[in-house]
Order: structure tokens, then C-alpha cells, then sequence
């Protein structure tokens, strides 16, 4: 047990993600475009050439896989393999020339400074669609493009232990969101309460007359509120799980290696969802005053939901692991003795007698970034990990992490905005070396250098807080202007701008 500690100590990694089993999703059609601004769905940036024509072909999957960039970028061969280059760290950001991300977003990407063999970031931005499924009546909806909704959709996905699970993220999410927004396109349009229930489709299991089933009716409070805000909540922590369940079947087959945090912004009927599973960040900066819209899940901030797991079913601690958390590791020697610890119930700290079990690896171990679940993962939320292992150990880390996300609503309707109000996204690798102040005064100092009409403000300052956070070469590693090191991680980073497409109807 000694060395196997040893061993987890010594390989720690970083990573998310997991549920309980629900029915199958089902097959996911290609995403539907906007009519009539939405591009349709493309396969992303080509990969460099990787291997001899000898290599096997499973291995030249996965180095493509790993390679994929995102397609908005446009990025030739050369510039994947600058992109893919560690020593330049060039900053990546989709060209003038092309298209521009709706709301003339901004973006910027640089590769890690050699802590993974490719950048495991990936990016989403996508203008979906929904067509509705049926009527709240019943009735087959007749299918007509002016019955639907359209909804803005951007994704961050910070990949782990390769970025098969970040890349397939990337690709599928807005779809099943999408999919789980069909059944509601005709409540969200419709001022009125949503109905309790939806009816069956004729001929459906279950869609027999039930009325003779219903006995006499108990006394019970009138039903809860539900709002049309929390019905899309649910829509979005739907796909979040069912994104994670085909990951789970597939990822033998498609090389769905790893895991990935995964924050999502989805702008529908004058609303912005903000969806965080896992380390990754987004703020509002609207007039110079900074709004969190998303919690980083990490074993210090899920400390008691991991804990009460563990308590709850001690067989998934494989009798190698505590529940319990103590300020370090207990010793031997102090058997017997009493010393500070916390369950799963206590947010302070008191007095226990160190006992034999006592002396088992704590589930929750290590400070800030060096926080760890099993000694192994630094997040507790995302998506993937479902091979995750202890280091020397068959025991898996999987029912610890959860997929289903934070939904933050931030309802664009109530404020004014002016064209320097942003909403900031980024992965770890910016927040960690760059406070949320810090950024507010980026925003600040490059959005005033630019006229407000100017579309290209936004990508100049995603590219001004990707160097700020990369820093610049010396002698010993990326350094930032205070001499402190600068992120070696991967860093990506969207500005939606909160004016939006110029109305929010």
C-alpha cells in the first residue's frame, strides 16, 4: 500500500467528470443551421501529417484526433504545424479575411510550453437551430422553419490525458442540446406557465387512457412554480449528461482517450446561459464592475460532496483510502494521539483519535492547483475519465467526478450595454497566472484603443490576454513582466461581446 502511494504521489495528473446510468441518447443528426445566418457544420481543421506510411493505422487516428484544431481557425498545414509548435507558442486567432464568429466574437489559442505532445484545449462556436418536435397538443408539428428557435452557442473544452474527449465535446454538445430543446420550442414561446406534463405521442407505450388508474386525490399543495428559464437549465444539464454517456459507449471504438472541463455559453430569447463543469472561468466586465458567472469544481470546492460519497459507500475507497481529511498525513507513530480532521459534515476543524483506518491515504489530499481526487485528478466536474484509474491501482475515479454543470442565467434584457461590456471565457491556463481584475483592466486599456464599431476589438483583446498569461521567452521558461513564470498550459480564450447581434428579441 506504502508504495502504491508513493507511486499516486508521484504521477499526479490533472482532469473531470461522471452520473448514474440513464436511458440511451439517441443517434444525433448533423447540426441544423440557422436560418439564415448559421454556417453549416464543417469538419475541422486538417491535420499535419503524422507517422511513416508504415505507422499502423490506428495510431495515425489518434495523432490526427489529437491534432484537430478548430475550424473557424482556417488553419493551412503550415499553420497547424506552427500552432502545434511548443518553442514558438505562436497566439492563434481566426483570420481577418474570413468569416467572422457570430457576434464578432473574439478568439485566441496558444499551445502549452511542452506539459502535453498537442494543445487538448478545443473550441465551439455555432449559430443551432431547433426545428420543434410536436405540438404541446399533441399534434405532429407540420415542419416550418418559422415555428423554430435559434439559439448562439460557444464551448470551451479543456482536455486531460489526451484530447480524444475535448475534440468529441467540441463536435457533439450543441447537438444534444439542441436535441433536448425540441420538445420545448412551442412553451418557450408561449407566455404562459409550462404544462405539467406533455402528452403522449399516439401509439406510444404509455399513451393508453390511465384515468381508471387514478384513485381519489390526496390533500396536496398546489404544484411548484417552474419557469421557462429552468426548463432550458435542464435542457443544457441534460445534454451535459448524455454527452458524457455516449462518451462512455464510444470510447473504445472512436479513441475517446481522456477527459475534458467543459464551460458553454448558450444565448437564447435575450438570455445567456453559462454552463461550467470543471477548472475553467467566465466573468462579465460590464461598465469596469467584474460578475463571476461560473464556480471552478475542484477537490477543495467539492470537499464535502466527495466526502459524503465516500462515507456513504466506503467499497468505492477500495479500502485504501479515508474519507476523512486531516492537515497532513497521519503517521504510525501517532496512533492513539488526537488530531485535527473534518468530515463530510463540517466546514471547520476538531479533535479525533487517531485510529488504525485513520492512517489510509485521505480521498482529499493537497492545496490550490496541487489539490487532488485519489491523488490522481485536480477537477471533480466534466466530462470523459471513464478509464481513469489510481495510479498502480484497478480502482476507478470515475464515480467521484460529476458531468452535470453549473448554470449560471444572466438576462441580457435588464441592462443597457455598451460595446466595451464583455463576456470573458477561458481555460485554467489563463486564469491561473491572471486575476479577474487583471483582466478588467485589459479590457478596459485595449477595447479604448479601438473604435467601438470596430469587429476586430474583440480578437485583439482575446489575443492581448492569451500573451498576457503566455508571457515571452527567457532563460528559464515563459516569464511574465514581473518575472514570475507565465502559464505553460494550454490557454484559449473567447470575448462575446454583450451588444450581441444588435437586438435581443
Amino acid at each position: 500500500m506504502l508504495n502504491r502511494v508513493r507511486s499516486a504521489v508521484a504521477h499526479l495528473v490533472s482532469s473531470g467528470g461522471g452520473p448514474p446510468p440513464r436511458p440511451k441518447s439517441p443517434d444525433l443528426p448533423n447540426a441544423t443551421s440557422a436560418p439564415p445566418a448559421a454556417p453549416p457544420e464543417a469538419p475541422r481543421s486538417p491535420p499535419a501529417r503524422a507517422g511513416s506510411a508504415s505507422a499502423a493505422p490506428r495510431k495515425i487516428a489518434e495523432a490526427r484526433a489529437s491534432f484537430s484544431r478548430p475550424t473557424f481557425l482556417q488553419l493551412s498545414p503550415g499553420g497547424l504545424r506552427r500552432a502545434d509548435d511548443h518553442a514558438g507558442r505562436a497566439v492563434q486567432s481566426p483570420p481577418d479575411t474570413g468569416r467572422r464568429l457570430p457576434w464578432s466574437t473574439g478568439y485566441a489559442e496558444v499551445i502549452n510550453a511542452g506539459k502535453s505532445r498537442h494543445n487538448e484545449d478545443q473550441a465551439c462556436c455555432e449559430v443551432v437551430y431547433v426545428e420543434g418536435r410536436r405540438s404541446v397538443s399533441g399534434a405532429p408539428r407540420e415542419p416550418s422553419r418559422g415555428q423554430g428557435l435559434c439559439f448562439y452557442y460557444w464551448g470551451l473544452f479543456d482536455g486531460h490525458a489526451g484530447g480524444g474527449a475535448a475534440e468529441m465535446a467540441s463536435r457533439l454538445l450543441h447537438r444534444h442540446i439542441r436535441e433536448q430543446l425540441k420538445d420545448l420550442v412551442e412553451i418557450l414561446q408561449d407566455p404562459s406557465p409550462p404544462p405539467l406534463c406533455l402528452p403522449s405521442t399516439p401509439g406510444a407505450p404509455g399513451s393508453s387512457d390511465s384515468s381508471h388508474l387514478v384513485g381519489p386525490q390526496p390533500c396536496w399543495p398546489l404544484q411548484k412554480e417552474v419557469t421557462h428559464e429552468s426548463l432550458v437549465v435542464g435542457a443544457i444539464e441534460n445534454a451535459f449528461q448524455l454527452m458524457d454517456e455516449q462518451m462512455a459507449r464510444e470510447r473504445r471504438g472512436h479513441q475517446v482517450e481522456g477527459g475534458c472541463c467543459a464551460l458553454v455559453v448558450v444565448y437564447l430569447l435575450g438570455k445567456v446561459y453559462v454552463a461550467n463543469a470543471g477548472d475553467s472561468r467566465a466573468i462579465i466586465v460590464r461598465n469596469g464592475e467584474i460578475i463571476p458567472m461560473s464556480q471552478e469544481f475542484t477537490p477543495e470546492t467539492e470537499r464535502q460532496r466527495l466526502q459524503l460519497l465516500g462515507f456513504l459507500k466506503p467499497e468505492l475507497l477500495g479500502g485504501e483510502f479515508t474519507h476523512l481529511e486531516f492537515p497532513r498525513r497521519v503517521q504510525p507513530k501517532e496512533l492513539g494521539q488526537r488530531m485535527l480532521y473534518r468530515d463530510q459534515n463540517m466546514t471547520g476543524w476538531a479533535y479525533k483519535k487517531i485510529e488504525l483506518e485513520d492512517l489510509r491515504f485521505p480521498l482529499v489530499c493537497g492545496e490550490g492547483k496541487k489539490a487532488r481526487v485519489m491523488a490522481t485528478i485536480g477537477v471533480t466536474r466534466g466530462l470523459g475519465d471513464h478509464n481513469l484509474r489510481v495510479c498502480s491501482s484497478t480502482l476507478p475515479i470515475k464515480p467521484f467526478l460529476s458531468c452535470f454543470p453549473e448554470v449560471r442565467v444572466y438576462d441580457l434584457t435588464q441592462y443597457e450595454h455598451c460595446p466595451d461590456d464583455v463576456l470573458v471565457l477561458g481555460t485554467d491556463g489563463l486564469w491561473d497566472v491572471t486575476s479577474d481584475c487583471e483582466v478588467a483592466a485589459t479590457v478596459d486599456k485595449v477595447l479604448s484603443a479601438y473604435e467601438p464599431n470596430d469587429p476586430s476589438r474583440y480578437t485583439a483583446l482575446a489575443q492581448a490576454l492569451v500573451l498576457g498569461a503566455r508571457g515571452t521567452p527567457r532563460d528559464r521558461g515563459w516569464r511574465l513582466p514581473n518575472n514570475k513564470l507565465g502559464s505553460g498550459d494550454d490557454i484559449s480564450v473567447f470575448i462575446i461581446p454583450l451588444g450581441g447581434p444588435g437586438s435581443y428579441s
